[in-house]
């Protein structure tokens, strides 16, 4: 793309999340996701109802009277979007690539955060951590993320997602919200997932293609696999061999269930072409 067409690109995608931030995801978002914490606000006169945990014996015995202390969230969060950027993700066949849906998806969760005052990072990864993007705050710093986004060309094909879980468990300190863009087209990450699962809050968003599911009836066909650069013959006429296919990708998508079940995370599962909005608004209201 030219630097005219990647502006183009990212002023839509802007317009698009903004729009869909504002009017269908500001409280959805703002309720599915809780704060760090509570942090002590002020105190004030006991009242009918208050729980007794919280009565500040230090200033009631000053005052004379009950004091109670009054405790607000600490709002404040990270997102950080974990973004598969292997070969696989460049595989669509029905409007738009898998690419294409990540990056929309995560466009719009960028600008959720930011619209709630939190601070929002990307990682991308293939089988190594391919970019950061520290989290920060702001308009700018979304634009930015957005136009890696559309522009970033990793330097491996490959997939291991358990590399992008052990940097994000490194860099972040603090309990922060995930997201795992990915056709989880893996294996070996349930482990490093449960681990990081106990100190932040993660959500899986699988993307798929209607072909990945199934092959389409043309005969013979020479394939390459986009990760390893393997080629193989295939009759896709025979029964044997959709068949197979077909089970490669229900094992994909199982292994990627059970292991943020075992986990307990949660995991949407989202084809090219589907409607995504409606995907993750349901999502949201669910954890809301």
């Amino acid at each position: 793309m030219t630097s005219a067409e990647v502006i183009k690109k990212v002023r839509t995608l802007e317009i698009k999340s903004k729009r869909l931030t504002d009017h269908m995801f500001a409280g959805e978002y703002l309720t599915a996701f809780k704060g760090r914490g509570m942090k002590f606000k002020e105190v004030r006169e006991y009242q009918a109802g208050d729980d007794p945990r919280f009565i500040d014996w230090n200033v009631s015995a000053r005052m004379g009277q009950t004091f109670t202390k009054l405790f607000e969230e600490e709002r404040e969060l990270t997102v950080y979007l974990l973004v598969d950027v292997s070969a696989s993700s460049l595989f669509g066949t029905f409007r738009e690539t898998k690419r294409d849906l990540i990056t929309q998806i995560s466009a719009v969760l960028a600008f959720s955060a930011i619209a709630n005052n939190d601070k929002a990072s990307l990682i991308s990864f293939s089988d190594k951590v391919e970019k950061y993007m520290q989290p920060k705050k702001g308009r700018d710093h979304v634009l930015h993320i957005v136009k890696e986004l559309l522009t970033f060309k990793p330097r491996s094909a490959s997939t291991r997602l358990l590399k992008a879980l052990d940097f994000v468990n490194h860099v972040s300190k603090h309990k922060s919200i995930i997201f795992i863009l990915s056709d989880f087209a893996d294996t070996g990450y349930r482990d490093v997932l449960r681990v990081a699962a106990r100190r932040h809050d993660i959500i899986g968003i699988q993307v798929y293609d209607r072909r990945d599911k199934q092959l389409p009836r043309m005969g013979i066909l020479q394939v390459r696999d986009a990760e390893t650069g393997q080629t193989v013959w295939l009759d896709t006429n025979d029964l044997v061999t959709r068949t197979r296919y077909n089970e490669q990708f229900l094992r994909i998508k199982q292994e990627a269930k059970l292991s943020f079940r075992d986990a307990g995370c949660d995991l949407l599962q989202i084809a090219t072409g589907e409607d995504y909005v409606k995907a993750l608004q349901e999502f949201f209201i669910r954890r809301a």
